[in-house]
């Protein structure tokens, strides 16, 4: 498990616990041989927190321009690609799915992270033909807000979010 998805886990926990909803953020183990549909996922009977995360991080401070779906994404060994795999899950499971984008800026500096809709990934990805989502088109969708070194996940926020799909 990488430190954000564990961050995020921890992060939608932590509001389920303050604000007293019934939730559980969690992340299956993984193992060599078997897929993981995605890397976060959300239970709760209020279907606004019934989800599916997957997460990917950049580094900008490394030059890193955009979130290619060929460098950053998986294909399995029959030939799906991952975005298919995920959206298939989405369906079948009922979930609804984000894209979760950690965007490292380097040593001593923030980090920022980004929520996008997977309807909308999955727009540009089948519909569009683009072979990435860059930097700044990114930047244009919803922030999730850090303080040191946790997540904050708002409930009023997550709701707006939710009507972009």
């Amino acid at each position: 498990m990488t430190e954000f998805e564990r961050v995020l886990v921890q992060s939608f926990n932590a509001l389920f616990e303050e604000k007293n909803f019934k939730g559980i953020a969690y992340r299956l183990k993984q193992h060599r041989f078997t897929p993981q549909f995605l890397d976060v996922l959300v239970d709760s009977l209020d279907p606004d927190y019934y989800m599916g995360i997957e997460c990917k991080s950049i580094s900008v401070d490394k030059g890193a321009k955009a979130l290619y779906f060929t460098q950053h994404f998986t294909t399995d060994k029959h030939g799906a690609h991952q975005i298919e795999r995920i959206s298939d899950f989405l369906l079948r499971s009922g979930r609804t799915g984000f894209l979760a984008v950690e965007l490292r800026m380097g040593v001593g500096r923030s980090r920022e992270a980004y929520m996008i809709p997977w309807t909308e990934l999955y727009r540009k990805y089948n519909e569009e033909g683009t072979p990435k989502i860059t930097v700044d088109e990114i930047r244009e969708y919803p922030q999730i807000e850090r303080e040191k070194n946790k997540y904050l996940i708002d409930p009023k926020g997550w709701k707006k979010l939710r009507l972009i799909e």
